[in-house]
């Protein structure tokens, strides 16, 4: 077994014909065969099958499939990090990132990192927490930066930046304008609007909801943090929500936030790695940015990195 028969068996699953695979690999035909078979003896079972004019992976081929491709993305980033230790003058860094750091916390560390380092290439994916730890746990993505509850992985490595308390918000002239501290009967009284279902802020939303036995009637649901906030500006709804994400709109008026009473969702913004992954020069050079970014913010509320 070595790395060309892994990706061979990669290839396969994607086209189902061995000549796009000699093509790709810049292989001929018979070469990929034969390597075929000599994985088969070497495994000792049928791991391919011909079935009309496709070539498709058999029972124990599938199994297998499963670890090469882990094993081929492994070679290809210690490829990646050996090529880059020596200069960050060029490279590839992919960060997964929750919505709301995507939204509040990035755009100023991209900035940053992208004036002293322009020959490096970086993409965002914005996606559910769940859904970035899934992605590191599979090595798809360098970085990930998540709003969570304190949680544990045991393959991954995680650090708060900062914490990020859920708050309730509403427009000025609501009714739950007139109480400086609220109590689950006033909320009961107002009309929501909530996250979508994969948030974890949607989860912590409903927990709290079905702990004081609350239904809610005719809910609006949304799955963009600035939708729910022009929502709740109109002055019918109100809304549990990340306290990092409205400082503007409360600093100007537009929104009121309190606590949510009877509990305190204790949230932090978490960068994450996958322990399995060397931690090149790149991604520490970008968490070291990271860093300075959250310790000259100006933001006073803001609890920064623990170490």
């Amino acid at each position: 077994m070595n790395l060309l028969k892994l990706k061979i068996i990669e290839l396969l699953d994607k086209h189902k014909k061995i000549t796009p695979v000699a093509h790709e690999l810049d292989l001929k035909q018979p070469t990929i065969t034969y390597h075929m078979k000599s994985l088969e003896q070497e495994m000792g079972v049928k791991l391919f099958e011909a079935r009309a004019d496709k070539m498709l992976l058999t029972a124990p081929g599938k199994a297998l499939l499963h670890y090469a491709v882990r094993i081929n993305k492994l070679a290809q980033e210690a490829e990646r990090v050996v090529m880059e230790y020596g200069s960050l003058a060029r490279g590839k860094l992919t960060i997964g990132a929750s919505y709301v750091p995507a939204t509040y916390v990035l755009p100023e560390v991209l900035s940053n990192f992208s004036k002293h380092h322009p020959g490096i290439e970086i993409s965002v994916l914005v996606k559910p927490a769940p859904i970035i730890k899934e992605k590191l746990w599979s090595h798809d993505i360098h970085l990930g930066l998540i709003s969570s509850e304190p949680f544990e992985q045991p393959s991954l490595s995680t650090h708060s930046i900062c914490e990020d308390e859920l708050v309730v918000i509403f427009a000025p002239n609501h009714h739950l304008a007139a109480y400086e501290t609220l109590n689950p009967g006033l909320i009961a009284t107002a009309n929501f609007v909530l996250h979508g279902e994969q948030s974890s802020t949607r989860e912590m939303t409903t927990r709290w909801l079905n702990n004081h036995r609350i239904d809610l009637i005719g809910p609006i649901e949304l799955d963009s943090i600035e939708a729910i906030k022009q929502t709740v500006q109109q002055g019918g709804h109100i809304a549990f929500i990340s306290e990092l994400s409205v400082q503007e709109e409360v600093r100007k008026g537009q929104l009121l936030m309190r606590k949510i009473p009877n509990t305190r969702f204790q949230r932090s913004i978490y960068c994450c790695y996958n322990k399995d992954r060397y931690d090149s020069r790149l991604t520490e050079q970008f968490i070291d940015t990271l860093h300075r970014s959250f310790k000259n913010s100006p933001t006073p509320s803001i609890n920064y990195w623990k170490n």
